[in-house]
């Protein structure tokens, strides 16, 4: 509930580098350790065409390359690919030219019988018998029947088909149609027969000039397949790859494959992450800490309940993350509302900013996504408004409020993204109620764990100061019983510092118990302070003045021995040394002086004053520390201002704030203030405060005529009660 603000000169010693470095280590270490909890799964069981037992869903958003999907993309584009040819226009022409030859070799006895023109019809037709083999018997008659001039016809025609045939391109696939739709391509002035016979004397010349190529086919597939980029398949994070009770597929299982699903080993990359993002959050926290405030840096139980407030929300993080819904249901504004209360609201603000960022990365998977971002300022926004709202958390209805400004902030949150999202008006429904859910698991979280975390972390809280405030804690009925001046004393003390707590912004409550308790080690030795003498006999009169010095600084080191063994907490027992800090016990200071200068004539003369000074004045001081805090500053001045006042003859206006001024002064120039956060503008203000209040406690009372107060006894007798006026 202390918070101390930073030394502008604030050096970093070497104790605080090894706190530091330990702090960053074993919290990096938890971290790590909850954030890569699943980077070590158990392995899934399963292969293709199996069904799966449950739902087998992605640890992370991965993109992947699909080899089986590319493959059947690159095998769609080999099929487009039609067979290659090795058909080269100059090859056609070399296998025209040596077929025309093969025709003029064929044909050369038919030539030469219809070109002897001294042969009769019966030496020709015994030429041409065996003149072209492999003529049908059709074919045979037609070649006898011609004259040498439809021969010239009909083989002119023949050598003309066949070159035009050779010339252009001729697969070996297609000869055979060719050859049976040759008489077709005859043209002239042929007759059926004559076209018949050149069909069968050209047909076996026709032979391909083009035939299918193995090797540029295979080329020219593989080209066409290296232009197919490769298929890339996309995982969110949460995404179910197979859900239970279907097939495994093959491009699932590569996806599982992919993720390493089947094999339990660790993702060290992965876990590498975490580990960098461990420590990118808590060094700045920790430094924050350091550097703003050192109060809870050199408090070991502040730090282990910071790192063990954010190893849960981690936990409860990660437990939640890849979940579309579930993370909004989350009390994360607790966290923030719990630091608030327990230490101060800055640090809340500072750690709900830590915690946001994680809760964005731990559910957006190191990516910057609309859903982490979301969730992000859903963490943050939520956890401030609950840190604006719930102040001191003294009353049960401020907790109640603040569980309404943390709803507020979370509605406004997932309503605005599903304003510039996808307008889903079912998933808006479901996210309110999350965050109604998680704003009022916040709250009541809040109020039932503060005071156990306060009373297990040795922090002190508002309710437990109510709690020792009660007149009827053993302690304070020991005052008021055994040293009933001391009790008075400490009661007027609270007023003061309670007043002047509120007027510069400080703790009030805290001010006022720890007054109430800063005096109890005069329970050890009452009658040697003045309150409890009630008159009587001052027992300092019959010792020396050092002695009488030990004697009332010992009450520091007794009311820390006691205030331990009532097991008062550590927050106010540091009041009770911190109340005087190092200061003068100027009285006896003051007689040692007097004493010692004596024997020379007194204080008047120069050896007096030569005496006096050699007096030791460190052993008229308090032992300190002096405060370091401002309800410390507070109660110190408090303590001085109420015992001086107390003893004026006349507690007028001028009186006492002559004497406040005097003892705030006093302090001022003894340097008490230099170690906690104390202003001049705030001192102004205690000054104001403490002359207000004690102006109201010893306020002038009326002066009655003793007529006058008979006649007022006598009304409240006639009366007949005890409830009348009485004389104030």
């Amino acid at each position: 509930m202390i918070a101390q603000r930073p030394s502008p000169n604030r050096a970093f010693t070497r104790q605080d580098g090894i706190r530091l470095v330990l702090g960053i280590v074993v919290l990096v270490a938890v971290l790590a350790a909850i954030l890569g909890s699943n980077l070590i799964p158990d392995p899934v069981r399963v292969g293709v065409g199996q069904i799966a037992p449950a739902d087998i869903v992605s640890p992370r958003a991965i993109e992947i390359e699909s080899q089986i999907q590319t493959e059947e993309a690159r095998s769609a584009e080999r099929a487009k690919v039609e067979a290659i040819y090795d058909y080269t226009p100059e090859n056609a022409a070399a296998v025209a030219d040596e077929q025309a030859r093969a025709l003029g070799t064929r044909t050369a006895a038919a030539d030469a019988a219809f070109s002897a023109l001294e042969l009769t019809p019966e030496g020709r037709a015994f030429l041409l018998e065996g003149a072209i083999p492999d003529l049908s018997d059709e074919a045979r008659a037609t070649l006898l029947e011609l004259t040498p001039e439809r021969w010239i016809a009909a083989r002119t025609e023949g050598a003309r088909v066949l070159d035009v045939l050779l010339r252009g391109e001729l697969r070996d696939t297609e000869v055979a149609a060719t050859r049976a739709r040759l008489p077709t391509l005859i043209v002239g002035d042929l007759s059926e027969p004559e076209r018949a016979l050149v069909a069968e004397i050209v047909a076996p010349l026709i032979v391909p000039n083009s035939s299918f190529s193995q090797d540029l086919t295979d080329a020219a597939r593989e080209q066409r397949a290296a232009a197919v980029d490769p298929v890339k398949v996309s995982l969110a994070q949460g995404e179910i790859i197979v859900g239970k009770g279907e097939r495994v597929t093959p491009e699932a299982y590569e996806q599982i494959q992919a993720l390493g699903l089947d094999q339990a080993e660790p993702d060290a990359v992965r876990l590498l992450g975490w580990v960098a993002l461990a420590i990118l959050l808590v060094i700045p926290l920790l430094a924050w800490f350091w550097r703003f405030r050192p109060t809870f840096w050199h408090r070991n139980n502040v730090l282990v309940l910071v790192g063990l407030i954010v190893a849960i929300t981690a936990l409860a993080l990660q437990v939640t993350a890849g979940r579309s819904i579930l993370p909004y249901f989350l009390p994360t504004a607790a966290a923030g509302m719990l630091v608030a209360i327990l230490l101060d609201a800055t640090a809340a603000i500072v750690l709900m900013a830590i915690l946001a960022l994680l809760a964005g990365a731990v559910n957006g998977a190191g990516a910057v996504s609309g859903g982490s971002l979301e969730l992000a300022m859903y963490t943050f926004l939520g956890g401030l408004a609950g840190v604006l709202t719930i102040r001191r958390g003294d009353r049960l209805h401020v907790f109640v409020q603040a569980g309404v400004a943390v709803a507020l902030a979370n509605a406004l949150v997932v309503t605005t993204f599903t304003l510039l999202g996808e307008h889903d008006l079912t998933g808006l429904l479901q996210l309110l109620a999350a965050s109604l859910v998680s704003a009022g698991g916040a709250a009541v979280a809040t109020v039932g764990l503060f005071a156990v975390l306060g009373n297990l972390f040795g922090i002190l809280t508002v309710f437990q100061l109510l709690e020792l405030a009660n007149p009827s804690q053993p302690l304070l009925r020991r005052l008021l019983v055994e040293t009933p001046g001391t009790y008075h004393h400490s009661l007027m003390v609270g007023n003061l510092s309670e007043r002047a707590a509120e007027t510069i912004g400080a703790d009030p409550l805290l001010a006022r118990v720890a007054a109430y308790y800063h005096d109890i080690g005069k329970l050890a030795d009452p009658l040697a302070f003045i309150e409890n003498q009630a008159g009587g006999e001052n027992v300092h009169d019959q010792l020396d003045p050092e002695v009488s010095a030990q004697v009332l600084k010992q009450h520091v080191a007794a009311g820390i021995d006691l205030a331990y063994k009532y097991r008062l907490p550590k927050t106010l027992i540091a009041f009770i040394p911190q109340h005087h800090g190092t200061a003068l016990i100027s009285y006896f200071y003051a007689k040692a002086r007097e004493e010692a200068a004596a024997p020379y004539g007194g204080l008047e003369t120069a050896e007096g004053r030569k005496a006096a000074d050699a007096v030791d004045q460190h052993r008229f001081r308090h032992s300190g520390p002096k405060p370091q805090t401002r309800e410390a500053a507070i109660l110190m001045l408090a303590d001085g201002v109420e015992a001086s006042v107390r003893s004026l003859a006349s507690r007028d206006e001028a009186a006492i704030r002559a004497m406040v001024s005097r003892i705030i002064d006093e302090r001022v120039q003894d340097d008490q203030f230099g170690e906690c956060d104390l202003t001049l503008r705030d001192i102004d203000r205690i000054r104001e405060a403490f002359v207000s209040q004690l102006l109201g406690m010893y306020h002038q009372r009326i002066a009655y005529p003793q007529s006058k107060i008979v006649e007022l006894e006598s009304r409240r007798a006639a009366a007949g009660g005890e409830g009348g006026p009485r004389p104030s």
